[in-house]
């Protein structure tokens, strides 16, 4: 009952507060730190596997539909646990094929042949089933000649597998090498890199000239391979020819005389008897 002269008495009961710092905002913060640890170890672990792990991985997230495809065909470029050492066959604690002349593995002609013919086999395979290498099929020459199996990286009309005047590798020159190097790298035989230009002297000047320019882009294309599958010591020689040594020496200035060479030359002595390459 209210007292005489005054209005109703109200009693407001507050509720509880000053605890603010209790709420949802720390979840969200907390969520993050875990998200970012998480990245944390996933780029640790990714450091620690090996190459051919890493590419295999990056070709997935590049073209899951046609990395899949691959396997179910039994044609993937990169497998993952398989009873090879990376690098293929000659580990560090193995000894180099043909390290030197004087320690050359010799190795039956035929056989050695079969093994460079299945090698050609697979990279066909890897630019016709791969969507992302199919548009360098064309700019890929892959031949038998005198001295082995010959790998020739064409330029076109615009730059492919080095930009313009540079010895900077493309993405598209980094991937086929890469897929090159993963099966090269299980040869025994060793590997010879080199650089061509076309007759077009060096347009930058500065005393840099054709000569520089082609041993700088077979230096390149060596370091590419180098860090995705060749053993150790592979790599036997890096040759710059400029203009020297035209693929069309009828058009001196044709952009087809621009590539970069890969030479898998022979370990054993042909077979007089065997039909020529």
């Amino acid at each position: 009952m209210a007292k005489e002269g005054g209005g109703e008495i109200r009693i407001v009961k507050k509720k509880g507060g000053g605890h603010g710092h209790h709420g949802g905002a720390w979840k969200v913060a907390y969520a993050d730190f875990v998200t970012a640890m998480m990245a944390f170890f996933m780029v640790m672990w990714l450091i620690g596997m090996d190459a051919k792990t890493r590419a295999a991985i990056a070709a997935y997230f590049r073209d899951p539909v046609g990395f899949m495809e691959a396997v179910r065909k039994n044609e993937a470029i990169f497998t993952i646990n398989d009873a090879v050492p990376p690098g293929g066959k000659n580990t560090p604690n193995m000894p180099r094929a043909a390290k030197d002349g004087k320690t050359a593995l010799k190795k039956d002609y035929k056989i050695e042949r079969q093994e460079l013919e299945e090698f050609k086999q697979y990279m066909e395979r890897a630019l016709s089933n791969i969507p992302e290498l199919s548009r360098l099929k064309e700019y890929v020459k892959i031949e038998f000649v005198k001295e082995g199996l010959r790998i020739e990286l064409l330029e076109g009309k615009e730059p492919v597998f080095f930009k313009s005047g540079s010895a900077e590798v493309t993405p598209a020159a980094r991937r086929l090498l890469s897929i090159i190097a993963q099966k090269m790298g299980k040869l025994d035989n060793r590997v010879v890199v080199e650089g061509h230009t076309d007759a077009q002297p060096y347009r930058y000047g500065g005393g840099y000239t054709n000569w520089e320019l082609s041993t700088d882009r077979a230096n390149a294309a060596r370091r590419v391979l180098e860090s995705a599958g060749l053993w150790k010591g592979q790599v036997a020689e890096v040759r710059g020819y400029a203009d020297t040594r035209l693929r069309n020496p009828m058009d001196p200035f044709h952009y087809s005389n621009r590539r970069v060479s890969l030479l898998i030359p022979y370990m054993s002595e042909p077979d007089t008897k065997a039909p020529a390459p």
